[in-house]
């Protein structure tokens, strides 16, 4: 059983959090990060066989890190907020999930005169200038020095506020799982967003995603951006094929090389809730409104976010026994 909070204790130690960053100056949140110190991946389409052994490995290794809702769940008020429950559902692969963060599209094309199918994997698009981190008004989503994406469970209140703002709407929420529990049961967001965090805890330890190192067919090829750019382009230029994510919305670090125009990919392809289009796509983070509203967060989340990582650790010591005050 989870100890109760002191309300006066969190509430003074989170302020005080937050000051120490407000008066910090807040890091650039809404500053686009240097594209040299950011990992990309390259991903032929031409050789993947839509095996699963990605969707597979990233099943297991991120295991830990999916949600374990607590039921019943709050009623909310107001109650337009739905729930969103996927955990009697874990095993669904055929699209994006709060459990299943990478899945294969399949879309049925003509190659030289001949039918095929194509396949593809598809999970966040790991954007250069994410408008997730960029407007989360929570500070719960955050940009690495790499360039990684991801979406802090700890601190976000599941508003989906990244869902909302994303191209291709990829986070998924689950509900009854989050901070928003222990402080605004039935007022929050109504749970945790989940996403592709491209193996970050791995790739600092200096290994690979699990869906790069598990695939047989060799389909992904992980470097510096402006490397596999350059490699997308020869491969592209070699094979006669087409570049996805060089310039949607205004460059993401997924990049595809597909045989065949995307603009006839995505029209085969399933798409809808959980299952990401592959339209051109404008740059959003450029559009005055969202850089104007990026700057106007940027502070706020910072702090919110510290109040929150501060949050998270009264609470690991509470639940050791610790004394709160």
């Amino acid at each position: 059983m989870v100890p109760s909070i002191s309300r006066r204790a969190f509430i003074k130690g989170g302020l005080a959090a937050a000051g120490t960053v407000a008066a910090s100056g807040v890091p650039a949140r809404a500053a686009r990060l240097d594209e040299r110190r950011q990992l990309a991946t390259l991903l032929d389409i031409s050789k993947c066989v839509g095996c699963e052994a990605c969707v597979e490995a990233c099943r297991e290794v991120n295991e830990e890190k999916k949600p374990n809702p607590r039921k019943p769940f709050p009623a909310m008020y107001p109650p337009r907020v739905k729930v969103e429950d996927w955990s009697d559902k874990k095993d669904v692969s055929d699209r994006l999930t709060p459990y299943n963060w990478l899945f294969i599209q399949s879309a049925a094309v003509e190659i030289d005169g001949k039918e095929k199918t194509l396949t593809l994997p598809r999970r966040c698009m790991h954007c250069a200038n994410p408008p997730c981190v960029k407007l989360c008004p929570w500070g719960a989503a955050q940009q690495l020095e790499n360039g990684i994406a991801r979406i802090d469970a700890d601190i976000c209140l599941g508003g989906s506020k990244c869902k909302a703002v994303c191209p291709w709407s990829i986070p998924q929420r689950q509900t009854g799982t989050g901070l928003y529990l222990d402080l605004l049961p039935s007022l929050a967001g109504n749970g945790v967003m989940y996403k592709c965090d491209r193996c970050y805890d791995r790739v600092a330890d200096g290994e690979l995603p699990a869906c790069i190192e598990a695939c047989p067919e060799e389909v992904q090829t992980i470097g510096p951006r402006p490397e596999i750019i350059k490699k997308a382009h020869q491969l592209a230029k070699e094979t006669g094929g087409y570049i996805y994510g060089e310039t949607e919305n205004g460059g993401t670090n997924t990049i595809y090389v597909s045989p065949v125009p995307f603009e006839t990919l995505n029209r085969q392809i399933e798409k809808g809730s959980g299952r990401p289009h592959l339209k051109s796509v404008a740059a959003t983070m450029e559009q005055a409104d969202k850089l104007v509203a990026a700057m106007l967060i940027a502070p706020f989340a910072g702090a919110i976010a510290a109040a929150g990582k501060y949050y998270k650790m009264f609470k690991s010591t509470k639940e050791e026994g610790a004394p709160n005050e």
